[in-house]
């Protein structure tokens, strides 16, 4: 079985796991988000011992934004600066997280890093700040909690992600439509990606990264085949995917139109001859039972096992140090 190894990456910076008793602000940085949604996900973090606040402007709206840029920049920028929080969770994806990026104080998340956690459109704010904090962040469900998508399994993954210092392993399932995805092979490198619209749009802007040597993540929903085809062809003629480890591929959820082409048959199609190994099928992305994988980390995709393992994006939380015994008061001379 070929063993495409890559060189070894630059270092992520991987920030301090999440602990009881610790701050987590939740932000809206693309799309208006639904109060009843992140109430339940509010008492989900409660659960585990952390202290989930909202930004001042997390239920903001703007059309099809989460309020003006300036706002959804100024929260961001407020959470990376507070020493107090320690997680930043996004409430939702939508559109609007390339609209704030530019904006983002980059000195204060590499002052003091912080995990990051979403998808879908937060794929842009996670390639910002791989490119001005190598930070490795977190690719899994925001706090606007949908039971019915993201049952106990899906907390249980988000959960490792943000408060253990484990390797992520993901298999791949054959509920998914793109199980039958496949390249045999064995890849390792860091694995960066997640929405592929995402991904295609940030081509031609700072934040694309290099993909030489990356194992690339790619998930996406209600894009029909030919949206898809595009989107691919778009990387492959930019050069995007060239030097590539491998490709993981999770889950194209509603991809699906009047044509009869799968949306597993143009990922066959467009990934196949890339010459690295392809694994489909795994439940990462906008679908039921969606599960949270860290990016910017090292990662090994074996087709054999069909899994993907991913080091952690968090490092162990350093112990406080010990405040200092104070002296003893002096014994008084005995009285003579």
């Amino acid at each position: 079985m070929p063993d495409h190894t890559a060189p070894a990456p630059s270092t992520a910076v991987r920030p301090p796991a999440l602990r009881p008793g610790d701050t987590v602000m939740l932000v809206s940085p693309s799309g208006p988000t639904r109060p009843e949604r992140v109430a339940r996900g509010m008492e989900l973090l409660t659960g585990w011992g952390l202290r989930p606040v909202l930004a001042p402007n997390a239920y903001a709206r703007q059309g099809y934004l989460a309020g003006a840029d300036a706002l959804r920049a100024a929260d961001l920028n407020a959470a990376f600066a507070d020493p107090e929080v320690r997680g930043v969770i996004c409430t939702r994806g939508g559109y609007g997280a390339q609209r704030v990026v530019d904006d983002i104080d980059m000195a204060a998340v590499r002052r003091d890093p912080k995990v990051v956690a979403g998808f879908s459109d937060i794929t842009a704010l996670q390639f910002a700040l791989w490119r001005g904090a190598r930070l490795a962040s977190v690719h899994g469900p925001g706090a606007a909690w949908l039971d019915d998508r993201t049952p106990p399994r899906s907390a249980e993954s988000l959960h490792a992600a943000l408060m253990t210092t484990e390797p992520v392993t993901v298999a791949a399932v054959p509920e998914e439509e793109t199980f039958a995805v496949r390249v045999p092979g064995r890849a390792t490198g860091p694995l960066l990606g997640g929405n592929l619209c995402l991904i295609a749009a940030t081509l031609g802007t700072p934040d694309m990264p290099d993909l030489t040597g990356a194992v690339l993540l790619i998930e996406d929903v209600q894009e029909p085949p030919y949206k898809v085809d595009r989107m691919l062809t778009q990387l492959r003629r930019a050069g995007a995917l060239d030097g590539l480890a491998g490709v993981a591929v999770g889950q194209f959820t509603d991809c699906a139109d009047g044509w009869p082409v799968t949306v597993a048959d143009v990922l066959t199609e467009r990934l196949g001859d890339l010459g690295v190994p392809v694994l489909g099928g795994l439940p990462v992305g906008h679908g039921v039972g969606q599960l949270t994988v860290p990016v910017g980390t090292e990662a090994t995709l074996d087709t054999e096992t069909g899994t993907l393992t991913v080091a952690p994006a968090v490092r162990p939380t350093p112990s406080p140090s010990p405040s200092p015994s104070p002296s003893p008061s002096p014994t008084p001379s005995p009285a003579r």
